[in-house]
């Protein structure tokens, strides 16, 4: 009994460790990112004042100056700017340390694991920034633009928009967020599968329920309610899920007939 509650507290203990460890991490990134809040403002803005074009020449893809006026962003609380530089700051020092975050999130479950399971750390802290940054680049390249063209134009002849800092970085994080951890699905069924949670035989007959599954999220996770932006963010979690399928065949060895004898023999 009293092994049990010595090691349910030192479980306890490595939690407060890593959560110390990651909150002054997260404060580092937000004091080395905090004196850059105005450019990445100035970044965010790039989806509200271009559009992307595709052309069937070289470079195929090109942003353009959005026609028309310019559309400004405005502050409608004498404190609303401050506390958005303060958001952006924060979200942006989040991303900077992703890394370390994801690292201590290991650190937390590698006393659980097998010593063969311990060598995967560094691929997941690897993988994991990989995907999440991608999906970032994703929504900032490719939805953002489609989204705020389609929702600026959509009815909106004989309307002038002004829309505030605060409003307007709320969505922008949300949507980003939102792509950086979907983009994490392929890594998660892979590591799934790796610990036999799931099989890609599995996976595959699954499908249209997974389907169900990605617009349902799509609908909570899109911070508009209507079906064109989650359709923009339902249909890469549906190919992500199949990426996924893809992975879990690679990771998941298949049984060699010796295996297969032993087992049919015992």
């Amino acid at each position: 009994m009293s092994d049990e509650k010595m090691s349910f507290f030192s479980h306890l203990e490595e939690l407060r460790k890593r959560i110390l460890i990651s909150l002054a991490a997260i404060g580092i990134g937000f004091i080395l990112t905090f004196s850059y809040s105005e450019t990445i403002l100035r970044l965010l803005k790039r989806p509200l004042t271009t559009d992307l074009v595709f052309s069937r020449a070289y470079p195929f893809l090109r942003s353009i100056p959005r026609p028309g006026a310019p559309i400004d962003l405005v502050f409608l609380a004498p404190a609303e700017a401050f506390w958005m530089h303060m958001k952006i700051a924060m979200l942006s020092g989040l991303m900077l340390v992703l890394p370390a975050l994801l690292y201590q999130i290991w650190k937390f479950i590698a006393p659980g694991l097998l010593p063969r399971e311990k060598r995967y750390a560094l691929p997941f802290v690897v993988l994991a920034t990989l995907f999440f940054f991608v999906g970032l680049a994703f929504c900032f390249y490719f939805v953002l633009p489609f989204a705020l063209n389609f929702l600026l134009t959509y009815k909106t002849e004989n309307l002038k928009p002004m829309i505030s800092i605060g409003n307007y970085v709320d969505f922008t994080s949300k949507f980003l967020l939102a792509f950086g951890l979907i983009f994490e699905l392929p890594l998660v069924i892979g590591v799934a599968a790796k610990m036999g949670l799931v099989t890609p035989q599995w996976l595959s007959k699954n499908r249209k329920y997974a389907i169900l599954v990605n617009f349902t999220i799509a609908a909570i996770l899109t911070p508009t309610p209507d079906v064109f932006n989650q359709t923009l963010m339902a249909l890469p979690m549906c190919l992500l899920y199949e990426v996924g399928i893809v992975a879990a065949r690679l990771l998941v060895k298949k049984p060699t007939a010796a295996s297969q004898e032993a087992t049919e023999g015992i």
